[in-house]
């Protein structure tokens, strides 16, 4: 298996030296678009009483520079690329190094009433999305963050095929990135999907042909004109019929144009993507069901998109003041290319939501496969179906510096709870989220931190970061009875992995030990899975009564007047607290 690090360093040497030598075809190309034109000036210059000889000079000398402008472009794409490639090949050198707080954050994935991506910082700073997203597009973003909330834990070996194809092909990974990055446009997909479902076509079914029939009639009249055959208040008569006929619409015409302005390099792009997905053979069924809904009839959407970008550029020729109103007069070209565009948006319209849902999940993929290529050591779960619900052997969070995290073996069948005490900062929290992200990330496809894993595909549900709202008047307390009501709701219909961090602490000691006691009752009376953390150690007492509950904690120890944490999860009950310990440490109290 590649070494990530060394392989994004050996991309960015060849990167580099590939834009150098783009940079310098562009110098190049600028030299020889000057040549052509000092030249097409000198010839002009020297032939000046030869009016023959001229045209000739300004078509040989137009056909070049447009060819010349043409090439031009295309390498400052490729520049652009390269420059994109070469930016994703720092970024996961950085992240790699643990910096990846200036990425995106998902803040605005945020849900508190979510099932647990309020628990378990999926979304914010610091977050998971923050750490493995690198989705290119905004509908990437949105399709990446609802793979990690849909809690859905259907088809999880077709998921890990996808994940470990897509690692698999890591610069062609990075070229879908690199071309998706590319795409700037002024309206959002979801614009752009309802503008398509919603148009009104307004040019006459006439025009599918009247523009050919008149363009023809046009070119007649210029021979003739020409041939001192039809005067020229004739042809001047033609055109102005001509204009007319286009005045007519031109209302109608400028607000499509106003509408598709911003269209053409955004179909530009995503036909790039298409011709990237439709040249690349998966065998992964989720990603070979995302390709086929790509797939048109026989025909490679690929084209589809150039045809309808082609269109879009042709159109786009109307707002050049002196072609406009000559094509216009004489070509009809405004509802020539206005008719063409409106039998696309008929044909091909209701379809473009389909593909660009599957660029978006694609895009949300590639960040995935990107993820498991990043970490080969970590596994990939092995799933069963007995009463083992998750077996992990030295267990860690993907979050923490490996250099530092602290690993953990675990082991839960179904319905079993687990009471887990310990002192402050002794780790308890942080092994829930490792625990609940574990799940998750098993439940997308993902690869785990963990040397090896066993599990079944369960939901998760969790009641970890309860915040009081002060905008729909609810206590800190009342806001926990909400979300406890929440999980046994939920419980009833469905089967979920349930973890809980200090719940009720919105009220008293007494009362919080009664309540607590009452509602890990009732969830292992319903045959439910999962932890419990809570520094009371009266809850321990369960576990004596009912035979499904066991305690764990995590421990702490003074020594030297120092405190010192192992984080290793260990069978019985917390016996050593911390809470005096630091007050007096922090000279809080005497």
């Amino acid at each position: 298996m590649l070494n990530p690090t060394k392989f994004y360093y050996e991309r960015l040497d060849s990167l580099n030296n590939l834009l150098f030598k783009v940079n310098r075809q562009l110098k190049v190309s600028g030299m020889l678009r000057l040549s052509v034109f000092v030249l097409t000036i000198l010839g002009i210059y020297l032939l000046y009483d030869n009016s023959d000889y001229i045209i000739l000079v300004i078509l040989f000398s137009a056909i070049l520079f447009i060819f010349l402008v043409s090439r031009h472009t295309d390498l400052n794409y490729q520049k652009s690329r390269l420059k994109a490639l070469i930016s994703i090949n720092e970024t996961e050198l950085q992240v790699l190094g643990r910096k990846y707080y200036h990425l995106p954050d998902g803040n605005e994935f945020i849900d508190p009433g979510h099932f647990y991506s309020q628990d378990i910082d999926l979304f914010g700073k610091g977050s998971f999305y923050q750490y493995c997203n690198r989705t290119a597009i905004a509908e990437g973003s949105k399709s990446l963050a609802a793979l990690l909330t849909e809690n859905n834990i259907e088809n999880v070996i077709d998921k890990q095929e996808a994940i470990k194809e897509l690692r698999s092909i890591a610069e062609w990974r990075q070229e879908f990135s690199a071309v998706a990055g590319l795409i700037k446009t002024e309206i959002s997909s979801e614009n752009l999907i309802g503008w398509l479902k919603t148009y009104q076509t307004f040019v006459p079914k006439l025009m599918k042909i009247f523009p050919n029939i008149f363009s023809v009639f046009s070119l007649a009249a210029i021979g003739l004109y020409y041939f001192n055959y039809l005067p020229g208040w004739g042809l001047l008569f033609w055109f102005f019929i001509g204009l007319g006929i286009t005045g007519k619409y031109l209302r109608k015409v400028n607000i499509l144009s106003q509408n598709t302005s911003n269209l053409q390099n955004s179909f530009r792009q995503y036909q790039k993507l298409i011709l990237l997905l439709e040249d690349m053979n998966f065998q992964a069924r989720v990603l070979e069901k995302e390709k086929n809904n790509i797939l048109e009839n026989g025909i490679r959407v690929s084209k589809v998109l150039k045809q309808f970008s082609g269109m879009l550029n042709g159109f786009e020729q109307r707002n050049n003041m002196l072609f406009g109103v000559l094509a216009n007069g004489f070509l009809l070209w405004d509802l020539r290319y206005a008719c063409n565009i409106e039998k696309w948006i008929g044909i091909h319209g209701k379809n473009v939501e389909r593909w660009l849902n599957s660029i978006a999940n694609f895009d949300a993929y590639n960040s995935l496969g990107n993820f498991a290529f990043n970490h080969p050591e970590y596994s990939f779960p092995e799933i069963i179906k007995n009463d083992l619900v998750l077996e992990a052997v030295n267990v860690s969070h993907p979050m923490l510096d490996p250099a530092e995290g602290v690993t953990n073996n675990f082991k839960i069948c179904r319905e079993e709870f687990f009471v887990i005490t310990g002192a402050n900062m002794a780790g308890k929290s942080t092994f829930l989220r490792t625990i609940s992200l574990q799940i998750i990330m098993a439940n997308i496809g993902l690869p785990v931190c963990a040397s090896s894993v066993r599990y079944q595909p369960i939901k998760l549900i969790t009641s970890m970061r309860t915040v009081d709202s002060l905008t729909a008047h609810e206590s800190y307390f009342f806001s926990e009875l909400k979300r406890l009501k929440f999980i046994i709701d939920s419980i009833r219909n469905d089967e979920y992995f349930i973890v809980l961090d200090e719940i009720l602490k919105g009220t008293n000691s007494t009362d919080k030990a009664i309540g607590s006691r009452k509602f890990v009752e009732k969830l292992v009376g319903s045959d439910s899975t999962g932890l419990i953390a809570t520094h009371d150690l009266s809850l321990c007492e369960v576990a004596k009564s009912l035979n499904k509950v066991e305690n764990y904690y995590f421990d702490a120890e003074i020594i030297e007047d120092e405190l010192h944490f192992d984080y290793k999860f260990k069978k019985g009950i917390c016996q050593n607290m911390n809470a005096s310990f630091l007050l007096k440490k922090m000279n809080i109290v005497e």
